[in-house]
Parts: structure tokens; sequence; C-alpha cells
């Protein structure tokens, strides 16, 4: 089951149900695409087409974000839970071990693959990574890039690209490279790099995140005036559904 947010599609989904459904989409061989929204791809959905119609398709779409959550009480369509992509993408590393999927990261500058997977074989052991691929890549080495995936034959491929080339790039490929499993997963290789940091915890706690986000890298404020904007059209919408739109 899924909500509507701004007319996005959202899956009504707990951490372990979503975890349980990439398993499910693993044992189907797939190719699967699970998504992490938040409030500024939901806005950059409702601009672009081409990301709304990939969006819609998804295998899963989980809430990554406060304010996707928030929206969807407002609207009266409140989801479970909110499931930020970096702690979905841990779950499904700790599944792996245990079911033995084996792992393939793509994207981020030279060298963030490789300290992210030496990071995650310390906090996973066991894990199978089968193989990575810095994200600065030129079209003409696509194949190149392809045939390092499709020669390991990866069940689950993380794709840190950015929002949305990593939408849209999974959409276009994900069948012809054979892999159950394509998630994206944005900065969360720098993340397990370490040449990036979350919040404190009683921020994460408190869905504030991204004034985390904002403090450490101020360059993000033009991406940030999206947040305002989403509040706004929320409220709007609901004023709509409750009859309440001042129209005269």
């Amino acid at each position: 089951m899924s909500v509507k947010v701004l007319g996005v599609k959202i899956d009504q989904v707990t951490m372990d149900g979503a975890v349980s459904q990439v398993a499910e989409m693993i044992a189907q061989r797939g190719p699967h695409l699970v998504i992490t929204a938040n409030s500024e791809m939901v806005m950059l959905a409702n601009h672009d087409p081409l990301l709304y119609q990939i969006i819609d398709r998804a295998d899963l779409v989980v809430a990554d974000g406060i304010g996707v959550v928030w929206a969807s009480r407002m609207l009266g369509k409140p989801l479970r839970q909110r499931i930020p992509g970096v702690e979905l993408m841990e779950a499904v590393l700790a599944r792996s071990v245990e079911s033995k999927w084996k792992v393939f990261l793509l994207g981020g500058e030279p060298g963030v693959t490789d300290e992210a997977g030496a990071k995650l074989l310390q906090l996973y052991p066991g894990l199978q990574i089968v193989g990575s691929h810095h994200g600065f890549f030129r079209k003409e080495e696509e194949e190149q890039v392809f045939a390092s995936i499709k020669a390991v034959r990866p069940d689950i491929l993380f794709i840190a690209l950015g929002v949305p080339k990593q939408e849209k790039w999974a959409a276009a490929y994900l069948a012809h490279l054979d892999v159950p499993v394509a998630m994206g997963v944005g900065g969360s290789l720098n993340i397990f790099a370490g040449r990036a940091s979350r919040g404190p915890k009683w921020m994460q706690r408190y869905g504030l995140e991204w004034l985390y986000r904002l403090l450490k890298q101020p360059w993000r404020a033009g991406r940030m005036l999206a947040l305002p904007q989403f509040a706004l059209w929320v409220v709007l919408e609901r004023l709509m559904l409750r009859g309440d739109f001042p129209y005269e």
C-alpha cells in the first residue's frame, strides 16, 4: 500500500517491512528499483515528469526525511515510519551478511567506494562486496562500467550518483545489467568513507539532520529553498482537501 505526498508515491512500510521486500525482490531476481524519497525529491518530481514516472513505477519508495512524514500526517494519510536512506542501506547490508547477498558499490568521487567498502567490511564481517566503481565515469566509459557489474553478478547495486541522476541511471540500465535490486543511496558512501557525517543523535531523533547538513555545507542553501516551498504546497493541499481554501 502507498500514499501520495503532493502527488508522489510513498510506500506505507516500516524498516523491517522494507528489508523484507528487498529480500523478496532478490528471490524474484528482478530487476527492481528502491528509491529513498525526501522533500527535495518530491518537489523535484513535481517539476520533472521523467523522475515522477520513475518514482511512480519503482518497486519500493520509502520516506527518507521527516518532511515527507510530516506532510503525510498533515494530509490525513500518515506514514508509519521515517526510513532514512543510510539506515535502510545499513539494514540491508546486515541482512546481506546473513543471506549471503553480493553487493556492488557505484558512485562517489574516485577513492570513495574503496574507502567506504573497507569500512563496511569492518562493520559487517562476512559482507561480500564483489565490486565497486566511482561515479565520475564518462558516457563512453559506461560499457566498461556495465561489464564490471555484469561480470560479478551482484544481488544488490547501491548507486550514489546523486538525485535524480542515480534514479534515472538505474531506470535506464537496470534491466540491461541483470541486477535484482538497485537502490539510490545519495551521499551514504561519503558517510561510510568518513568524508561526511550525520547529525548528532538528538538531531536525527527530531528530524533536524537537514539543518545539520546546511550548517556543515552552506552551499546547500539554494537546494534548501525547496523545503519552505514544499511546506507551503502541503498546507495549501490540506486546505483544499478540507474545503477551507480561500477561492474567493
